[in-house]
């Protein structure tokens, strides 16, 4: 099942939330920001270990002070008008997320608007690869949780999944 929902994701109880990293992993504005803060500087400091993520791939780390057991960051592209490979980067996220976590057994899971914030990827069509892959994955988790910042995130989301 997909649920939207409007709010903090760093305090969502799960096996496992999506950090929409950048490629240090350690910290930056935003909901990557907000995790690292929620999670304390444990977080900074194993990621520190992780050596970086590439766009479009992923890294995991324990959640530390988070009530989520695991966190998932993962690289969205930055939009350049769409020419460049951003949507299957994006894509990417998404499906490489999900993978890593079957592999940890994550039953439960949330994801921002990766890619949407000061990456400036269109909320349309982020939410549009997004709910796309989430429908493919659907089967194999019981919960998957599209974590909206704002009220038109969560509308985005929620005609998407009426359709």
């Amino acid at each position: 099942m997909i649920e939207v929902i409007r709010g903090d994701i760093t305090q969502l109880r799960l096996d496992a939330l999506v950090n929409a990293a950048n490629e240090s992993l350690l910290g930056g504005g935003g909901v990557d920001g907000a995790i690292h803060r929620a999670a304390g500087p444990e977080l900074k400091a194993y990621n520190r270990r992780l050596g970086g993520c590439p766009t479009g791939e992923v890294r995991i780390s324990p959640g530390f002070k988070l009530p989520a057991r695991w966190i998932i960051h993962t690289v969205g592209p930055v939009w350049h008008g769409g020419d460049r490979g951003e949507p299957a980067l994006l894509e990417s996220c998404y499906r490489n997320s999900f993978a890593l976590a079957l592999e940890y057994q994550v039953r439960t899971i949330a994801f921002p608007g990766i890619s949407t914030g000061v990456y400036a990827f269109p909320k349309d069509q982020a939410a549009t690869i997004a709910v796309s892959v989430m429908r493919d994955y659907e089967d194999r988790f019981e919960r998957i949780i599209a974590c909206c910042f704002s009220e038109e995130d969560e509308r985005i989301y929620l005609n998407l999944l009426r359709s």
